[in-house]
């Protein structure tokens, strides 16, 4: 049993080639680049709308040398919602739930973001590890309790994005199993299970989105600290 719940989260393969790949490919098949003219259709301009305000939200508090990065988390946000929304469609598979993917994803950017803190201002983002007007003997402690903290931060980005969508692919896979084999012998407990069903596949949508939205917002968030 426990095999089979799990089995949904391993990568599938065609002919021994792993087909992660055409997964991660998908959001750039499925969203419709800018158009030359002028007059374009409602899904470009909902396009358009969106990623506008989502930039406007996430660099209001960053100054201008982090506006750099408003491509890149625009993009990265769009590619999350949408390879998680995707993965809950039946015969899906979810490339999020892979922690190497979410780690690969968040080490880079995560590193960029230091990198570019210590070239820009050394002072400042050393300064980060240990606060102000800390007693002498704590000095040594807290350096090391905020290196931690730091060297934590990508690890905490991965595994959050990965749980929470692998806890949700696993409810849904036990609820859907239990309408299953209870449709036969027990239909009111069974239309019950489905509809248990029905507000789950609801909520993952919505934790699909919010789960890229909080890793886009954390990330643009180790910006803020370090421009």
């Amino acid at each position: 049993m426990t095999m089979n719940l799990f089995n949904q989260f391993l990568s599938p393969t065609f002919l021994g080639l792993p087909l992660i790949a055409i997964a991660l490919m998908a959001p750039c098949l499925l969203y419709p680049s800018p158009a030359p003219w002028w007059q374009s259709n409602r899904w470009t301009t909902l396009q358009n709308w969106f990623i506008g305000s989502f930039i406007k939200q996430i660099l209001s508090p960053i100054n201008t040398k982090g506006h750099s990065w408003a491509l890149l988390l625009a993009t990265l946000m769009v590619f999350l919602i949408t390879l998680n929304t995707l993965g809950l469609l039946p015969y899906t598979f979810t490339p999020t739930t892979q922690l190497s993917l979410n780690m690969a994803f968040a080490v880079p950017l995560w590193l960029a973001t230091v990198i570019m803190g210590f070239r820009n201002s050394p002072t400042h983002a050393l300064g980060h590890l240990l606060p102000e007007g800390t007693p002498t003997p704590l000095v040594p402690i807290l350096i090391i309790i905020e290196s931690i903290s730091l060297l934590i931060r990508p690890l905490a980005l991965g595994v959050r994005l990965t749980a929470n969508l692998t806890a949700g692919h696993l409810l849904i896979q036990l609820v859907s199993s239990a309408a299953f084999s209870l449709l036969l012998s027990q239909t009111t407990a069974a239309s019950l299970a489905v509809g248990l069903l029905l507000l789950l596949t609801i909520l993952e949508v919505a934790v699909a989105m919010i789960q890229a939205y909080v890793f886009v917002l954390l990330l643009s968030l180790y910006l803020q600290e370090n421009v």
